[in-house]
């Protein structure tokens, strides 16, 4: 969302009030394993994606599946709802199952946590991603919305959307995070579980599959500056990743987004699929428009488009978008370096990461922006940053190098000044990893390193 005037989230998570959306609860299941980041860390991602973590969890309607790609699917569904599709007004009659997972206790006790997910959604099926909270002060937060998703846009599902007015006066919804809202109490989140509810239409067959359920808890420091990283494992490795420019897209499609301009997200998602082999088919292109260059970049934006939000910038919806296709799994955590992000390059994992800058805090970007993402596909000998930044003129100019302590700091702060000297937010080093089922030993190295496994 280049130079977007929508407000950073951790600006609105500040604001964010409202009553919680009342859900019925499922059974908890047992403890989970033991946190995985390293010590010292503070940031905890955790997943369920194996055979084993979907039997640990608590299933109602729904069965584990095995194979090459494990996952959770809707079987005999327990009931049936009525949803009124906000976005559309249109009422349908769902059945369902759902699937909670055992209670994660954080490594760290966390001001803010971001769930994401990889599932297959046929048409006339979707899927709704809860999480619920426990507090250091003993009490529960409700069971908040962090999606309800499809990739369907055929009209025989619902909307894919986020959902606003959560919060129980000690933490709030902004879109695709949970935060504490006022961390300087003291508050934190200490644990959590995450339900996953599977619809189909009434009295239909197909069947939504997750194979993959996650979130990152984290308690990032405010910082206006990080300290700096020594060139690592990285060092003088690029990645040949697709390039694709937003902008050449600017007043394609105004309806996702304003078109192009604002389209960083869903390029870089393009990028970071077609760099592991995967591209949408002619069928799923055929909607475009073929005077259009570039037509997946469309169909990315249309893809990852949040109705409420208004916008292509949701995290976890990048993430649950790049895993539609055969094989991937996308995820949303934090990192705390750029030795974190050379080591995953140095592997063969280009990562997709989210920053707002002043134009004159980025050399050669040309342009400030509130929220930006861009791909790292590798670095310089001398350790600078190799990026393809979609908020170029063309295809050809995507590629840029930018120096390595001014580009770590933009993207791990976590506060800054805006151009009216205002102090705002940053996203303390959010970044989405795309990544294959099938990994290579150092993939699964990498990956674990930095909390992923």
């Amino acid at each position: 969302m280049t130079r977007s005037v929508r407000p950073p989230r951790r600006t609105l998570l500040a604001a964010a009030l409202g009553a919680a959306v009342a859900a019925t609860a499922a059974p908890a299941g047992a403890a989970t394993r033991p946190p995985r980041k390293p010590p010292g860390s503070p940031v905890d991602y955790h997943g369920w994606s194996t055979y084993a973590d979907w039997h640990r969890g608590a299933g109602a309607g729904v069965r584990a599946e095995g194979g090459p790609r494990p996952g959770v699917r809707l079987a005999r569904p327990v009931g049936a709802v009525d949803y009124t599709d906000p976005h559309t007004g249109t009422t349908a009659s769902w059945d369902y199952g759902t699937w909670t997972s055992p209670e994660h206790t954080l490594r760290v006790p966390a001001t803010e946590a971001i769930a994401s997910w990889s599932a297959r959604t046929p048409p006339g099926t979707w899927i709704q991603v809860e999480l619920r909270a426990a507090y250091t002060d003993g009490t529960d937060s409700p069971w908040y919305v962090l999606g309800r998703w499809t990739s369907d846009d055929s009209g025989a599902a619902v909307r894919r959307t986020s959902v606003d007015g959560q919060g129980d006066g000690k933490t709030a919804v902004s879109t695709d995070t949970v935060a504490v809202d006022a961390p300087a109490t003291g508050l934190r989140m200490v644990s959590y579980r995450l339900r996953l509810t599977l619809y189909r239409r009434r009295g239909g067959t197909a069947t939504p599959t997750v194979w993959r359920v996650g979130a990152m808890g984290s308690d990032i420091p405010d910082r206006f500056e990080v300290p700096a990283s020594a060139p690592g494992a990285g060092a003088g490795r690029e990645l040949l990743v697709p390039r694709y420019s937003q902008d050449i897209h600017d007043g394609q499609y105004p309806q996702y987004d304003g078109g192009g301009e604002a389209w960083c997200s869903p390029a870089s998602s393009q990028m970071v699929i077609e760099y592991w082999g995967r591209r949408p088919s002619a069928e799923d292109l055929a909607w475009v428009d073929p005077g259009y260059a570039d037509p997946q970049v469309c169909h990315a934006a249309r893809q990852t488009y949040d109705y409420q939000y208004k916008g292509c910038g949701n995290w976890p919806f990048n993430a649950a978008y790049a895993a539609t296709y055969h094989g991937l799994q996308g995820v949303v955590t934090r990192l705390g370096s750029l030795r974190d992000a050379e080591r995953l390059v140095a592997a063969g994992i280009p990562l997709i990461t989210s920053q707002s800058f002043l134009k004159e805090e980025l050399d050669g970007a040309g342009y400030g922006t509130s929220g930006h993402l861009m791909t790292v596909i590798g670095f310089t000998a001398d350790g600078d940053v190799i990026a393809n930044d979609p908020a170029s003129p063309d295809n050809a100019a995507v590629r840029r190098v930018y120096k390595r302590r001014q580009w770590e700091n933009i993207w791990l702060r976590t506060k800054r000044r805006n151009a009216q000297g205002a102090v705002v937010s940053g996203t303390g080093g959010v970044c989405y990893l795309y990544f294959p089922a099938k990994l290579s030993v150092a993939q699964k190295h990498a990956l674990a390193s930095v909390g992923v496994r």
